[in-house]
């Protein structure tokens, strides 16, 4: 799992039968102080995330079938979670 940054929003025509009913968005990863690092991830969205809200992604394609419950979705990453806050102690 690593936490990212909602950057855009995925428009399609024409999906696999198993996503037709998924928004597909994409992540930014970012580190602990929110810089930007990685590359862009596509995801489906679980939890209702938008443009510019932090998230949490998994990105194990089985734990990601799991998620959405069917084995069939082509699937590696998904938001599971909107992260509203985040504390570090040292």
């Amino acid at each position: 799992m690593f936490l990212a940054k909602i950057i855009g929003t995925i428009v399609s025509t024409q999906k696999n039968e198993h996503l037709r009913e998924h928004k597909i968005l994409i992540a930014q990863p970012i580190d602990l102080s929110g810089k930007f690092i990685g590359r862009d991830v596509l995801a489906i969205d679980t939890v209702d995330a938008g443009v510019g809200d932090t998230v949490l992604v998994m990105a194990e394609g089985n734990s990601a079938r799991q998620v959405l419950k069917d084995d069939k979705v082509p699937v590696h990453s998904v938001i599971v979670a909107v992260v509203d806050g985040l504390e570090i102690v040292e």
